[in-house]
């Protein structure tokens, strides 16, 4: 005969022997109501529950070097990243080109990374630079990639640390913030196209203040890849006649960008890039 007894918190199988004192406990109900909220999620999200809280300090480091560098930089290194320094070391930099094609590009792609990354003075002499020794497509695929991947070093270390607590400000804001916040998340993509083809927003500002609002990583990589693809091609093309510059002993001439027949174009891409908010806002007016 079976039955079961709570009183004590237990589940009991009482088996009743014939002489009707045998009790054998089998299963204890209480620790079973009270298992570890951890047994029931995935193994993910157990290491998430148990990791602790990064420290403000370890969060803030990667942006804080990067500034760091960034300002050590902008004293230290302007007449080094020049257009002099390239002419100077034109001769050896060609020769070890056609001898050392593969080092030479790795090199160029990872130097121009790290102006980039730390904003350190020199990005439009790389640029030009990466024409020059490589042509106009190889050129022109190199600066794409270095500039694009020290963009996306800049991102994450701002939102790692300072992005991520001014975004979430910006979502708990009210008011004018949070007006500009829902303007920005209904146009992200269109937003983050202008900064990036419109040549009066410096590089580093469209680099930084996408992280700041905490816009999506996925469209900040796409539209800084595809964005910066038309000035990346002006200053590859500025280099690939850098030599003929040289030769007549003059600097290259970097207001190019500014002539009709190059900033026209230009400024279509950025009237594409606005049509969507002009439409979108157009629609709400109307609808309202």
């Amino acid at each position: 005969m079976l039955q079961k007894n709570t009183s004590y918190g237990y589940d009991l199988a009482e088996v009743l022997t014939t002489d009707h004192c045998r009790v054998i406990p089998l299963a204890q109900s209480a620790p079973i109501a009270h298992l570890d909220a951890k047994s029931n999620l995935p193994e993910g999200d157990m290491e998430n529950v148990d990791q602790k809280p990064k420290s403000p300090l370890l969060r803030h480091a990667p942006f804080a070097i990067i500034v760091l560098a960034a300002v050590v930089g902008f004293f230290t290194l302007g007449d080094i990243v020049s257009f002099d320094t390239l002419r100077d070391n034109r001769e050896a930099l060609m020769a070890y080109r056609d001898s050392n094609f593969a080092t030479l590009a790795a090199a160029f792609v990872v130097i121009y990374f790290l102006i980039v990354c730390f904003s350190l003075p020199g990005a439009a002499v790389a640029s030009v630079t990466g024409g020059f020794l490589f042509g106009l497509p190889l050129g022109t695929t190199f600066n794409v990639m270095a500039a694009s991947l020290g963009a996306f070093a800049i991102f994450l270390a701002a939102r790692w640390g300072l992005g991520r607590a001014l975004a979430a400000r910006l979502d708990a804001s009210e008011g004018t913030l949070k007006k500009i916040k829902q303007g920005l998340r209904d146009h992200e993509v269109s937003v983050l196209f202008l900064m990036r083809l419109v040549p009066a927003v410096p590089f580093f500002a469209a680099n930084l203040l996408p992280a700041l609002v905490g816009v999506r990583f996925f469209n900040y990589v796409y539209t800084t890849v595809l964005g910066i693809i038309p000035g990346a091609l002006v200053f590859t093309w500025i280099g690939v006649g850098l030599g003929e510059v040289f030769d007549r002993g003059e600097r290259p001439d970097l207001s190019l960008l500014w002539e009709p027949q190059v900033i026209g174009p230009i400024l279509a891409l950025c009237v594409l890039a606005i049509l969507p908010i002009v439409i979108k806002t157009f629609r709400g007016q109307k609808d309202l």
